[in-house]
């Protein structure tokens, strides 16, 4: 029924599929007899559901991957997956009870900032997923970070409908600075059409069939329905 997760999925896979495009070099390692071409690297911001899925992608297509999250939870999460956990020394967890994130506290910020500052000299391909429910999106590359990528690199900001992750991140835009693109769309579902309505529509019939009762043929508002009381505009 959850039709964030489902999108979120989608959506994880396409950036990773959309960066690589715009990337101007080979993803895995090849080893050839001209040379050997190194495994791009890539840092996923947020594990969530996009996240990891993005995590995923870029992993089975051989690149060596890398994340960051506030929530500590999600550590053993992007390790299963073949990622490597950047932890933030003397970190907090900063998991709401529902599961997302919220705001991080200025320290949490400020070493968050130093470590991924180190992190951006060895990165090819960022791609940005962070979100605080209800709020704008936080600014996680910041301006005088950008000075510590490669020029070639290349970001991809799911955030970008709710302001972007990054300083210089504009809404359906291909941003370049000091040679790196940013790229941001309000709805990159839009470019997996099939596969979203397919999930989107199996969301919708699975919330609506818990409301049916089929053996007697009628709706059925059971109100100790987790889902169903939640749900209901009292």
């Amino acid at each position: 029924m959850d039709i964030l997760s489902s999108q979120a999925n989608l959506a994880g896979y396409k950036a990773v599929i959309e960066a690589f495009q715009v990337y101007e070099r080979a993803i895995p390692m090849m080893m050839t007899a001209a040379g050997t071409i190194p495994a791009a690297k890539v840092l996923v911001v947020g594990a969530g559901v996009a996240g990891l899925q993005a995590i995923a992608t870029a992993k089975r297509m051989g690149a060596v991957v890398f994340a960051t999250d506030v929530r500590m939870a999600s550590k053993e999460q992007v390790e299963s997956l073949g990622g490597k956990f950047l932890t933030v020394e003397g970190a907090e967890n900063l998991e709401t009870e529902g599961g997302y994130a919220k705001e991080a506290s200025d320290d949490f910020k400020k070493k968050q900032e130093e470590l991924l500052s180190e992190t951006l000299r060895k990165i090819d391909i960022i791609i940005c997923t962070a979100l605080i429910p209800g709020r704008e999106a936080p600014k996680i590359i910041k301006e005088e970070m950008f000075k510590n990528l490669q020029a070639g690199s290349v970001i991809y900001d799911l955030a970008a409908i709710q302001g972007g992750n990054t300083a210089f991140t504009e809404m359906n835009k291909v941003i370049e600075k000091n040679g790196v693109k940013i790229l941001g769309e309000a709805n990159i579902l839009n470019k997996l059409p099939v596969s979203a309505s397919n999930l989107y529509a199996k969301n919708v019939f699975n919330f609506i069939s818990n409301l049916y009762d089929k053996e007697n043929n009628k709706l059925n508002i059971n109100l100790e329905d987790e889902i169903i009381e939640k749900t209901l505009i009292k």
